[in-house]
């Protein structure tokens, strides 16, 4: 078997989750698993949270029997709503919540004939300019589904477009406009991701929906995941399976672009970009073998990458190489490649077996 795996640690999968309800003390979370849990797995994610989530969270209708298939009882939001009318029924098959984000969906709604009300949460555009109603549309539209029979509760969702930039004025422009449109009166109302979850306790209404922060990454720039008192979740890693000794003048991988400063001794990593290893990670980039941080040399392949050893000697053909994890976090890569650890995640491809621990 090729050695490469992503361990994903479920308690620390459940520490996070229970350190967002700590963070907002009598509110309930939605548990966020759109995305396969955000490249985790999202029937393991479900499973290992159900006890202890009081909903979760998906994007399309798909992801929602996945999650219900494993938690059967949950309460479960369609962020985007239904693409078509025809998934309306589905919806209530399922038990789901659902958000209307737009006429469409609206009208669709009224005009369904539907087993059972559903729990609908009316998407409020604040500022973030996706999806979602203005304030004229919300108004409209909550006074014409209020008392449809379509409906069981209605309530407010919105989203924060800067809240991972503390001290954004549109932050608190969202939060003004959101003040005047809960007047109308909601049953329930959500508005805080996992930026607002740690930062903006304002912003915590009567649901939370802590995403990134789950999975044990950080949402800003400038704030470690640790420092937030969130554990890592995956732990993506592969092992030494070429080691060679290189002269001075030498090149390494596609393009030569990397060349040895000295005698080199270079070993080969088996992991690359069609694993969801950014091939944009810059040369300097470091891995972890032995304990011991070694710089990447060279372009990042489609199935391996390169590293130098030079300054680690006691390296051996078969050590374990940790790309992220505990001793690097997710976070310091992707800000060194110009991303976000959001994307690395999701784009741990289905070739990297998961490996679950906890």
């Amino acid at each position: 078997m090729r050695p490469l795996v992503a361990t994903v640690d479920l308690a620390a999968l459940r520490h996070n989750y229970l350190h967002a309800k700590q963070c907002a003390p009598q509110r309930r979370a939605f548990a966020v698993v759109k995305a396969d849990a955000y490249g985790h797995g999202a029937r393991r994610a479900v499973q290992a949270l159900q006890d202890i989530a009081d909903g979760f969270a998906v994007a399309c209708i798909e992801e929602a029997e996945v999650a219900r298939e494993v938690a059967p009882t949950a309460r479960l939001l369609l962020l985007e709503g239904c693409f078509e009318p025809a998934e309306l029924p589905r919806a209530a098959e399922l038990g789901l919540d659902i958000a209307v984000q737009g006429e469409a969906q609206a009208e669709a709604l009224l005009a369904a004939d539907l087993a059972r009300p559903l729990n609908v949460w009316l998407k409020f555009d604040s500022g973030m300019h996706r999806l979602g109603f203005d304030i004229a549309g919300l108004r409209a539209w909550h006074a014409r589904l209020k008392d449809a029979p379509q409906v069981a509760e209605l309530n407010l969702i919105s989203h924060f477009a800067c809240a991972d930039e503390r001290g954004h004025a549109l932050t608190d422009l969202q939060l003004q406009r959101y003040a005047e449109v809960m007047q109308l009166g909601f049953d329930n109302c959500t508005l805080a991701n996992s930026a607002a979850v740690l930062t903006l306790p304002q912003a915590h209404m009567e649901w939370i929906r802590p995403g990134i922060m789950l999975y044990g990454a950080t949402p800003f720039a400038e704030l470690a995941a640790t420092t937030l008192g969130l554990q890592p979740v995956m732990t993506l890693t592969g092992a030494l399976i070429a080691v060679r000794d290189i002269d001075a003048g030498e090149s390494v991988g596609y393009g030569g672009t990397w060349v040895a400063q000295r005698p080199s001794r270079i070993g080969t990593v088996s992991c690359g970009y069609a694993d969801g290893y950014p091939r944009t990670a810059p040369p300097g980039t470091e891995v972890v073998i032995r304990g011991q941080r070694v710089p990447l040399a060279g372009r990042v392949s489609m199935d391996m990458l390169a590293v130098d050893l030079t300054d680690l000697p006691a390296a051996r053909l078969g050590d374990a190489v940790e790309l992220w994890g505990a001793q690097l976090p997710i976070d310091e890569l992707a800000q060194a490649c110009g991303t976000i650890g959001y994307e690395l995640l999701t784009k741990v491809t289905g070739r990297v077996p998961r490996r679950y621990v906890g």
